[in-house]
């Protein structure tokens, strides 16, 4: 049986991920604070935003960028778009 979290990115009680989704403590974070939805919803954007600005994801400044992007994509803020996307 699954359980519910109160999500930090869409704002009200949603079903939570199975497992935290890296380990150490930002996982344990997003674990009890980011709904399954809102994670899949940063791994589609992630994937957009690596392929959009050809992120090479060993450089160490590709991965700074998105874990800054992923804590703005999950609190609401300013985040970084993709060029010509329009969301659904």
């Amino acid at each position: 049986m699954g359980r519910d979290i109160y999500c930090r990115k869409y704002k009200k009680k949603l079903p939570g991920l199975i497992s935290p989704p890296f380990p150490g403590p930002k996982g344990e974070k997003i674990f009890n604070e980011i709904s399954a939805a809102a994670w899949s919803d940063w791994q589609k954007h992630q994937t957009m935003l690596i392929n959009e600005k050809h992120l090479n994801m060993r450089d160490l400044e590709a991965r700074k960028l998105i874990q800054e992007e992923m804590e703005k994509f999950f609190t609401n803020d300013d985040y970084q778009g993709v060029d010509g996307y329009i969301p659904e």
